[in-house]
């Protein structure tokens, strides 16, 4: 009964993240989408307003700017879900850890299980940020700690990542507890509180900036023009034929750098067993893909473009919590269709079960992001980014401290 309430509202949710992906006319529809449609225009126009108040109570000095004294790099979007954020601030650690710093990724930890909603009004507070990893060994799972820190965790040994909603908390706690001197702020162009040294920020060029519209009508988080704050601007999935995205987003910042970057499958790896495979094993296999993110039809593709023959794909709505029957049930199907395999992501890896057995394989596929233009390596880019143009950059803002 549960199992079938949650898929309702996972189709909803789906059908309702399509529509707001159409183009902005919202002709051809019936009547009742048509005044949903407006009714989500209207709250994009109230949404906008409270975002721009927002920014101008920060700019203004209302609200603070809390600084930590350390470098603090926010790797964000300006759109919801779906650039390829977690490989970009990975890479970013793992070359910052490289270079000799005590790195510690700050996430809020989207959809992770949550504290009872009187012991949240209480107690959150007052209570530590959550240490998915303390750089040594992992503390939380991906339920308790979100799956996107956890997969960070996961493959970053000597990375601390730290969860917490008030990141300047947790900021302090990674300086004080762990020593770091470098904090990524995963997820942070919206997150105004905690004062940025630099600004990347991720464009998808697949789906640069949706319909044009603020949520809930589209997928802006803020207006396209606020793009403005950025020192560093990625191009994500690029095929490297962006020359009219990079004018527009000139047009929009004249001093960012951009940087343009894809997603490079490396390599298959057994979910249960962490047996690893060669991406050429999936020449002319027969598979089926199962996945919970944000744009499913990118990994679709990615296998397609293997060689695989993608007989079925089951969609679940993004940062789906799989529970064991719902596993089985996809292997079952796909055996049943004789499938040489099952294919998922690495993010949706980090929520399955565990299963002690499979009538076939159940792989994901590993993804690395690759340079293709705008730097020689991801290396000369943070050293650019991080050290050289970072060291001579002055703080935003007022430098004093005081507690959040």
């Amino acid at each position: 009964m549960r199992k079938a309430k949650i898929r309702r509202i996972e189709r909803i949710e789906r059908y309702l993240v399509r529509i707001i992906q159409e183009p902005g006319a919202d002709q051809g529809h019936p009547w009742p989408v048509r005044w949903l449609l407006a009714f989500l225009k209207a709250g994009a126009c109230a949404f906008k307003g409270v975002v721009l108040l927002r920014l101008f109570l920060y700019n203004s000095g209302i609200f603070r700017r809390y600084p930590l004294g350390c470098q603090v790099i926010s790797v964000g979007n300006i759109t919801a879900g779906g650039t390829g954020k977690t490989p970009v601030v990975e890479i970013f650690a793992r070359e910052l850890q490289k270079s000799g710093r005590k790195v510690a990724i700050l996430s809020r930890g989207y959809r992770k299980k949550e504290l009872p909603w009187y012991q949240r009004l209480f107690r959150e507070s007052m209570e530590p940020p959550r240490v998915v990893s303390d750089g040594k060994r992992l503390l939380l799972d991906s339920d308790m700690g979100g799956d996107e820190p956890y997969m960070l965790a996961s493959n970053l040994p000597g990375v601390v990542v730290l969860v917490d909603k008030n990141r300047v908390k947790s900021g302090r706690y990674a300086v004080k507890r762990f020593g770091s001197d470098t904090l990524i702020l995963d997820d942070g162009f919206q997150y105004q509180k905690l004062r940025h040294r630099l600004e990347v920020v991720l464009v998808d060029k697949t789906n640069p900036f949706g319909n044009g519209c603020m949520l809930p009508r589209g997928v802006l988080r803020e207006p396209v023009r606020n793009l403005k704050r950025a020192d560093f601007i990625f191009i994500t999935k690029s095929d490297g034929n962006s020359a009219e995205l990079r004018q527009r987003i000139r047009e929009l910042n004249t001093t960012a750098e951009i940087i343009e970057c894809r997603h490079q499958p490396r390599y298959l790896r057994n979910v249960f067993t962490a047996e690893h495979f060669p991406l050429d094993w999936l020449q002319g296999k027969t598979v089926t893909s199962l996945s919970g993110i944000a744009v499913p039809q990118s990994f679709e593709n990615s296998l397609r473009l293997m060689g695989a023959k993608v007989i079925y794909c089951e969609r679940y709505a993004d940062h789906h919590r799989y529970n064991a029957q719902e596993i089985i049930d996809a292997v079952n199907k796909a055996a049943d269709m004789r499938a040489d395999a099952l294919l998922t992501t690495e993010k949706d890896a980090v929520r399955f079960p565990k299963l002690e057995t499979t009538p076939l394989p159940v792989f994901y596929l590993r993804v690395d992001i690759e340079l293709i233009e705008g730097a020689e390596n991801f290396h000369e880019a943070v050293e650019h980014i991080c050290f050289r143009k970072g060291a001579a950059r002055a703080p935003r803002g007022k430098d004093d401290v005081q507690k959040a």
